[in-house]
């Protein structure tokens, strides 16, 4: 390991926009560790990228606590930067009994938000002052209103990244929120959409075209750099127009 490189944990990085991201900081010097629940994606994405890896569920405590743990005994005392990135869709379906419309409110919201929350509060007592990045992964939809549970979750991503950033401003750490629009090649939509259902987001896109992983992650990537240290408590939107940042 370079001793001037820094250290950067991206969860949800085995695939998808994780995945992207880690290439970005990788690509730039960083040391970069991922974290996911599936060990064999991980590994993969792991050698191909020449990245660490570590398997854990970021909704639980003791997942969270044992992974950063490990990073600071294996990789390095201080981490430079996180990334939240580790979520997933999911709505309360209409009509649904109220034990099941909780069973998926709850899975939704710790999967985007809680998970955010621990992995930062875990990671708080080593993250380099000043100079630390915390960047969370939070959606168009949490302004758009579309999309149930994950809309309030992601909404909450942006409320916890305001909070750390006003708490964590005066010691030189910069909190910032990236939002993504439509984004294909990711496993977001499980099965993926219909053409028809594809088409119908990308009319409302005045790009004109879907986003791809790699923009998202050159947002992280200015987010998470040295030049970005007059950045803190924004959510930055990328979603070819879709919807305006407000």
């Amino acid at each position: 390991m370079d001793v001037d490189a820094r250290i950067a944990v991206v969860t949800g990085g085995g695939t998808g926009i994780g995945r992207a991201v880690a290439a970005a900081l990788a690509g730039q010097g960083d040391e970069v560790v991922i974290l996911g629940r599936r060990a064999e994606v991980l590994e993969r994405a792991a050698a191909e990228l020449g990245v660490r890896w570590r398997q854990a569920d970021v909704t639980r405590r003791q997942d969270v606590q044992a992974a950063v743990d490990w990073v600071v005994a294996e990789v390095g005392p201080t981490i430079d930067v996180l990334v939240n990135n580790a979520g997933g869709a999911g709505g309360v379906p209409g009509g649904a009994p109220l034990e099941e419309a909780e069973r998926v409110w709850d899975e939704v919201v710790d999967g985007n938000l809680k998970s955010a929350f621990l992995m930062a509060w875990a990671t708080l007592p080593h993250l380099r002052r000043p100079g630390g990045r915390i960047v969370n992964v939070s959606s168009v939809a949490a302004y758009s209103g579309r999309g149930g549970a994950y809309t309030a979750a992601k909404a909450g991503v942006a409320g916890l990244t305001y909070w750390l950033a006003l708490d964590l401003g005066p010691e030189g750490v910069t909190v910032n929120a990236v939002a993504p629009g439509f984004i294909e090649d990711t496993g977001f939509f499980g099965g993926g959409l219909t053409p028809e259902g594809r088409q119908g987001r990308v009319g409302q896109i005045p790009a004109g075209r879907p986003g791809r992983p790699e923009e998202i992650a050159a947002a992280v990537a200015y987010l998470a750099s040295p030049g970005a240290a007059y950045v803190n408590g924004e959510v930055h939107h990328v979603n070819g127009g879709w919807l305006f940042g407000r």
